[in-house]
């Protein structure tokens, strides 16, 4: 589904918090033409659900215990049919690794987790929604 129109957005939600696992996946839920496919709580399990699912777009969480974010991006960068990724953090950027930036993943604050950012950032990839 990745490249040009996908009939839905097939996302993953990636956070060591329950809290935001559901409070980001009602954002997914209420963004037309996206839907959650699975749910993480590390990025060695987000790497296993890429592998498995092939998501189209990963929200993902900076900082968790074992792989954090930025590794996990780092590594689904590398797959053959790699996803979009989003980093989430409540931590102003300023306060987050340099590595940050070397991942090619979209950076925005918990807070601004909002469908209109989701529709946005996916279109700035070049992608559409609908098919």
């Amino acid at each position: 589904m990745s490249g040009g129109g996908a009939a839905v957005v097939r996302t993953i939600i990636v956070d060591d918090q329950e809290p935001f696992l559901a409070a980001a996946g009602a954002v997914v839920d209420r963004t037309p033409g996206f839907e959650v496919v699975g749910r993480a709580t590390d990025g060695h399990a987000a790497l296993a659900l890429v592998d498995e699912l092939s998501p189209d777009l990963v929200v993902m969480d900076v900082r968790m215990p074992g792989l954090d974010g930025i590794g996990a991006a780092q590594e689904m960068a590398r797959r053959p049919h790699a996803p979009i990724v989003i980093l989430v953090s409540s931590h102003a950027r300023a306060d987050l690794p340099a590595e940050l930036e070397r991942t090619g993943a979209t950076y925005l604050h918990k807070e601004e987790l909002l469908p209109a950012r989701l529709t946005e950032v996916w279109e700035r990839h070049g992608r559409t929604l609908g098919a």
